[in-house]
């Protein structure tokens, strides 16, 4: 979350389901998927908050319709998922960390590599995550003039519903680094999928990929929490200026008719 958004390329096809958490190295993943593969990859954080506005409601959508337990829905989100992602590589972090079955069934031939971490570290990050957005009613309305991220807060809210699907009620950081990884060895074929600590660098996920190491390439170290930090900044300023102008132009339009009545 924060990086650059990807831009799909035609003919290009789903290689990699990222299936680790958010908060376990999944931008520097990804910045290194995009680069063994040589395509874009679809960073669900990145493409959520920076992309274009459908990107967030077509995930809430593809959501809802999951959460509805029903077949005719269920193909209509898999459907979707394959419209969206269609020029991608590969995706990452959340909404598909939640969505791997669906995933896999549109894309069966893809490899499923989870990003891991200390779990008590990821808890103490997940902490400062939560605490980004606890003031959900200023998010609200201050990006309430924003095209996509308006809809930011129901779509946490979504992905809530999901991780509860998934790991319970108490499926809150305390106890979803677990569950998550034993619910990805329920529904995961063990022969297609790997857990991946970014810190091992490049050998690991290479010999997963049955790929050679880049040479004179290191592997890509992008900082998640100076990005997140970023995006909020950059939003929460995007709002201001925008309410800022729609004040300003009511203002104006309140003169003019003070001014023609008197």
């Amino acid at each position: 979350m924060g990086q650059s958004p990807s831009t799909p390329q035609p003919g290009t096809k789903l290689r990699v389901i990222g299936a680790g958490l958010s908060r376990t190295g999944t931008a520097s993943f990804s910045a290194a998927l995009a680069i063994l593969l040589n395509g874009p990859v679809y960073h669900g954080g990145t493409q959520t908050t920076t992309g274009p506005p459908d990107n967030i409601t077509t995930w809430m959508k593809v959501m809802r319709l999951i959460l509805n337990d029903n077949a005719p829905d269920r193909q209509q989100a898999l459907t979707l998922i394959d419209r969206q992602l269609d020029g991608y590589a590969a995706i990452t972090d959340a909404p598909g960390t939640q969505l791997v079955p669906e995933l896999m069934e549109v894309y069966p031939d893809a490899k499923v590599i989870c990003t891991v971490r200390d779990p008590i570290a990821w808890e103490k990050s997940m902490t400062h995550l939560e605490g980004l957005v606890r003031s959900s009613w200023f998010l609200r309305v201050v990006t309430l003039p924003i095209p996509g991220i308006r809809h930011f807060m129901d779509f946490l809210a979504l992905v809530a519903l999901q991780w509860r699907r998934i790991y319970g009620r108490r499926g809150g950081p305390s106890g979803a680094y677990h569950k998550h990884i034993e619910w990805l060895k329920e529904v995961v074929p063990e022969e297609k999928l790997m857990f991946f600590d970014i810190r091992d660098g490049w050998e690991p996920l290479c010999k997963a990929l049955g790929m050679e190491v880049p040479k004179d390439t290191p592997f890509p170290r992008d900082n998640d929490s100076e990005a997140i930090t970023r995006t909020v900044r950059w939003h929460v300023r995007r709002g201001l200026i925008r309410w800022v102008g729609i004040f300003a132009v009511v203002a104006a339009m309140s003169f003019g008719v003070y001014m023609l009545r008197r």
